[in-house]
Protein backbone atom coordinates (compact mmCIF):
# COMPACT_ATOMS: atom_id res chain seq x y z
CA UNK A 1 0.00 0.00 0.00
CA UNK A 2 1.27 3.32 -0.66
CA UNK A 3 1.98 5.75 2.07
CA UNK A 4 -0.25 8.13 2.85
CA UNK A 5 0.69 12.29 3.67
CA UNK A 6 -0.96 15.49 4.41
CA UNK A 7 -0.54 18.10 1.38
CA UNK A 8 0.43 20.70 4.49
CA UNK A 9 2.71 17.46 6.11
CA UNK A 10 3.98 16.87 3.05
CA UNK A 11 5.42 20.86 2.80
CA UNK A 12 7.14 20.62 6.21
CA UNK A 13 8.39 17.48 5.99
CA UNK A 14 10.39 18.23 2.63
CA UNK A 15 13.20 19.36 4.73
CA UNK A 16 14.24 15.48 5.39
CA UNK A 17 12.94 13.80 2.46
CA UNK A 18 16.07 14.06 1.01
CA UNK A 19 16.00 10.61 -1.21
CA UNK A 20 15.47 10.21 -4.70
CA UNK A 21 14.15 13.33 -6.82
CA UNK A 22 15.42 16.67 -9.08
CA UNK A 23 13.75 19.70 -11.62
CA UNK A 24 14.54 22.01 -14.37
CA UNK A 25 12.41 22.46 -17.86
CA UNK A 26 11.98 19.83 -20.38
CA UNK A 27 13.58 20.38 -23.41
CA UNK A 28 11.31 22.23 -26.45
CA UNK A 29 13.75 24.92 -26.60
CA UNK A 30 14.00 24.07 -30.62
CA UNK A 31 9.85 24.26 -30.91
CA UNK A 32 9.94 27.73 -28.92
CA UNK A 33 12.99 29.47 -31.15
CA UNK A 34 9.54 29.13 -33.28
CA UNK A 35 8.27 32.04 -31.81
CA UNK A 36 11.02 34.66 -31.95
CA UNK A 37 9.71 37.11 -34.30
CA UNK A 38 6.10 35.36 -34.32
CA UNK A 39 2.51 37.26 -33.87
CA UNK A 40 -0.83 36.40 -33.37
CA UNK A 41 -2.29 35.11 -36.47
CA UNK A 42 1.03 33.55 -38.01
CA UNK A 43 1.33 30.20 -38.52
CA UNK A 44 4.49 28.10 -38.17
CA UNK A 45 4.86 24.23 -38.43
CA UNK A 46 5.76 23.03 -35.19
CA UNK A 47 3.52 25.45 -33.09
CA UNK A 48 1.27 22.22 -32.41
CA UNK A 49 4.21 21.22 -29.78
CA UNK A 50 4.60 24.33 -28.02
CA UNK A 51 1.00 24.17 -27.63
CA UNK A 52 1.28 20.60 -26.09
CA UNK A 53 3.69 20.96 -23.88
CA UNK A 54 1.92 24.33 -22.55
CA UNK A 55 -0.72 22.01 -22.05
CA UNK A 56 1.43 19.49 -20.08
CA UNK A 57 2.52 22.02 -17.56
CA UNK A 58 -1.28 23.52 -17.05
CA UNK A 59 -1.03 26.81 -18.86
CA UNK A 60 -2.95 25.92 -22.31
CA UNK A 61 -6.40 24.88 -22.12
CA UNK A 62 -6.43 22.77 -25.66
CA UNK A 63 -9.58 21.29 -27.47
CA UNK A 64 -9.56 19.33 -30.78
CA UNK A 65 -9.84 22.53 -33.01
CA UNK A 66 -7.09 23.74 -31.29
CA UNK A 67 -4.58 21.49 -32.45
CA UNK A 68 -3.16 23.63 -35.30
CA UNK A 69 0.07 25.25 -36.04
CA UNK A 70 -1.77 28.46 -35.58
CA UNK A 71 -0.35 31.38 -33.46
CA UNK A 72 -4.06 31.70 -31.24
CA UNK A 73 -5.42 34.04 -28.69
CA UNK A 74 -4.87 30.78 -26.78
CA UNK A 75 -1.57 30.08 -27.10
CA UNK A 76 -1.21 34.03 -26.60
CA UNK A 77 -2.57 34.08 -23.37
CA UNK A 78 -0.27 30.56 -22.64
CA UNK A 79 2.62 32.39 -23.63
CA UNK A 80 1.99 35.50 -21.44
CA UNK A 81 1.39 33.38 -18.30
CA UNK A 82 4.46 30.85 -19.32
CA UNK A 83 6.63 33.70 -20.55
CA UNK A 84 9.30 31.28 -21.70
CA UNK A 85 12.04 30.98 -19.22
CA UNK A 86 15.94 31.19 -20.79
CA UNK A 87 19.30 29.87 -19.25
CA UNK A 88 21.22 32.74 -18.07
CA UNK A 89 24.52 33.04 -17.68
CA UNK A 90 27.69 35.43 -16.82
CA UNK A 91 31.33 35.77 -17.92
CA UNK A 92 32.42 34.00 -14.73
CA UNK A 93 30.59 31.23 -16.11
CA UNK A 94 27.92 31.05 -13.29
CA UNK A 95 24.89 28.97 -15.47
CA UNK A 96 21.45 29.55 -13.52
CA UNK A 97 19.00 26.84 -14.98
CA UNK A 98 15.52 28.44 -15.95
CA UNK A 99 12.83 26.26 -13.01
CA UNK A 100 9.54 26.52 -15.79
CA UNK A 101 7.22 29.25 -15.54
CA UNK A 102 6.60 32.48 -13.60
CA UNK A 103 4.74 33.45 -10.74
CA UNK A 104 1.09 32.64 -10.48
CA UNK A 105 -1.41 29.06 -10.38
CA UNK A 106 -1.80 26.85 -13.23
CA UNK A 107 -4.16 28.12 -15.73
CA UNK A 108 -7.03 27.39 -14.19
CA UNK A 109 -5.58 27.08 -10.55
CA UNK A 110 -6.02 23.26 -10.82
CA UNK A 111 -5.23 21.73 -7.22
CA UNK A 112 -5.52 18.10 -5.64
CA UNK A 113 -9.45 17.29 -4.26
CA UNK A 114 -7.86 15.59 -1.07
CA UNK A 115 -5.77 16.72 1.81
CA UNK A 116 -4.16 12.70 2.05
CA UNK A 117 -1.86 11.81 -1.16
CA UNK A 118 -0.27 9.11 -1.36
CA UNK A 119 3.58 8.81 -2.90
CA UNK A 120 6.08 6.63 -4.21
CA UNK A 121 9.74 6.37 -5.97
CA UNK A 122 9.66 4.35 -9.25
CA UNK A 123 12.77 4.98 -11.82
CA UNK A 124 12.92 2.61 -14.95
CA UNK A 125 13.16 3.17 -18.50
CA UNK A 126 9.96 4.30 -19.44
CA UNK A 127 7.61 5.92 -17.60
CA UNK A 128 4.62 3.06 -16.48
CA UNK A 129 1.22 5.07 -16.80
CA UNK A 130 -1.04 2.94 -14.45
CA UNK A 131 0.15 4.31 -11.31
CA UNK A 132 -1.39 2.94 -8.29
CA UNK A 133 -0.18 6.62 -5.85
CA UNK A 134 -1.00 10.11 -6.32
CA UNK A 135 2.49 11.01 -6.75
CA UNK A 136 5.06 9.12 -8.41
CA UNK A 137 9.08 10.52 -8.57
CA UNK A 138 12.01 8.63 -10.43
CA UNK A 139 15.16 9.29 -12.13
CA UNK A 140 14.88 8.77 -15.88
CA UNK A 141 17.37 9.03 -18.75
CA UNK A 142 16.58 10.79 -21.87
CA UNK A 143 13.67 9.37 -23.98
CA UNK A 144 10.98 7.87 -21.41
CA UNK A 145 7.36 7.94 -22.35
CA UNK A 146 6.01 11.14 -21.58
CA UNK A 147 7.22 12.79 -24.80
CA UNK A 148 9.32 14.99 -22.99
CA UNK A 149 13.00 13.70 -23.13
CA UNK A 150 15.91 14.51 -21.05
CA UNK A 151 19.21 15.94 -22.68
CA UNK A 152 21.77 14.19 -20.90
CA UNK A 153 24.07 16.95 -18.48
CA UNK A 154 22.87 20.15 -18.11
CA UNK A 155 20.11 22.48 -18.81
CA UNK A 156 17.39 20.47 -18.48
CA UNK A 157 17.55 18.77 -14.80
CA UNK A 158 13.69 17.72 -14.06
CA UNK A 159 9.81 18.30 -15.04
CA UNK A 160 6.63 18.09 -13.11
CA UNK A 161 3.15 18.28 -14.14
CA UNK A 162 0.31 20.38 -12.94
CA UNK A 163 -2.43 18.60 -10.51
CA UNK A 164 -4.38 16.08 -10.96
CA UNK A 165 -1.16 14.65 -12.66
CA UNK A 166 1.53 14.03 -9.87
CA UNK A 167 4.24 13.33 -11.96
CA UNK A 168 7.92 14.29 -11.21
CA UNK A 169 10.71 12.91 -13.27
CA UNK A 170 14.61 14.12 -12.93
CA UNK A 171 17.20 13.52 -15.21
CA UNK A 172 19.76 10.90 -13.60
CA UNK A 173 22.87 12.02 -15.70
CA UNK A 174 22.81 15.12 -13.75
CA UNK A 175 25.48 15.60 -11.32
CA UNK A 176 22.87 15.89 -8.09
CA UNK A 177 24.27 16.27 -4.42
CA UNK A 178 22.36 15.43 -1.24
CA UNK A 179 25.53 16.75 0.86
CA UNK A 180 25.54 19.80 2.95
CA UNK A 181 28.92 20.35 1.99
CA UNK A 182 28.10 20.69 -2.25
CA UNK A 183 30.50 21.48 -4.66
CA UNK A 184 30.21 24.56 -7.46
CA UNK A 185 29.33 21.82 -10.45
CA UNK A 186 26.63 20.20 -8.49
CA UNK A 187 22.82 20.63 -8.05
CA UNK A 188 21.27 20.24 -4.52
CA UNK A 189 18.77 17.41 -4.74
CA UNK A 190 16.82 18.63 -2.41
CA UNK A 191 16.57 22.02 -3.17
CA UNK A 192 15.14 21.05 -6.73
CA UNK A 193 12.85 18.68 -4.90
CA UNK A 194 10.94 21.20 -2.84
CA UNK A 195 10.48 23.16 -5.96
CA UNK A 196 9.02 20.58 -7.86
CA UNK A 197 6.99 19.36 -5.13
CA UNK A 198 5.37 23.30 -5.17
CA UNK A 199 4.63 22.44 -8.81
CA UNK A 200 2.76 19.33 -8.40
CA UNK A 201 0.47 20.83 -5.96
CA UNK A 202 -0.31 23.57 -7.85
CA UNK A 203 2.17 26.24 -7.52
CA UNK A 204 3.37 28.40 -10.70
CA UNK A 205 6.69 30.52 -9.91
CA UNK A 206 7.27 33.44 -7.80
CA UNK A 207 9.17 36.57 -8.52
CA UNK A 208 10.55 36.56 -4.52
CA UNK A 209 14.13 35.58 -5.27
CA UNK A 210 13.94 34.55 -1.64
CA UNK A 211 11.25 31.97 -2.62
CA UNK A 212 11.38 28.41 -3.01
CA UNK A 213 9.18 28.48 -5.67
CA UNK A 214 11.22 31.40 -7.80
CA UNK A 215 12.22 30.05 -11.46
CA UNK A 216 15.94 29.90 -11.30
CA UNK A 217 18.24 28.07 -9.98
CA UNK A 218 22.32 27.95 -9.46
CA UNK A 219 24.26 25.33 -9.08
CA UNK A 220 26.65 24.93 -6.29
CA UNK A 221 23.79 26.66 -4.02
CA UNK A 222 21.56 24.98 -1.45
CA UNK A 223 17.91 26.47 -0.72
CA UNK A 224 16.03 24.10 1.23
CA UNK A 225 13.74 26.24 3.45
CA UNK A 226 10.50 27.78 2.73
CA UNK A 227 9.93 31.40 1.89
CA UNK A 228 6.81 33.43 3.50
CA UNK A 229 5.51 33.75 -0.59
CA UNK A 230 6.00 29.81 -0.67
CA UNK A 231 3.87 29.79 2.19
CA UNK A 232 1.55 32.24 1.44
CA UNK A 233 0.91 30.45 -2.33
CA UNK A 234 -0.43 27.19 -1.02
CA UNK A 235 -2.38 28.36 1.57
CA UNK A 236 -4.06 30.48 -0.58
CA UNK A 237 -4.35 27.40 -3.23
CA UNK A 238 -5.71 24.74 -0.73
CA UNK A 239 -7.89 27.59 1.60
CA UNK A 240 -10.85 25.97 1.11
Amino acid sequence: MAPKLAISALLLLLVIIQALFVKSEPQISKSLQLLEGARKGYTFEGLNQVKQYLKAFGYYSINGSSHTDSFDDVLESALKSYQVPTILSSQDNDVKFSMIANYSFFNGMPRWNKRQLTYMFRSSAFVIKANPSDIVMGFHRRSHGDNFPFDGPGNVLAHAFAPRDGRLHYDADENWSTSNAIRQNQIDLESVAIHEIGHILGLGHSEDPNAIMYAYFSPGTIKRNLGRDDIDGIRALYSN
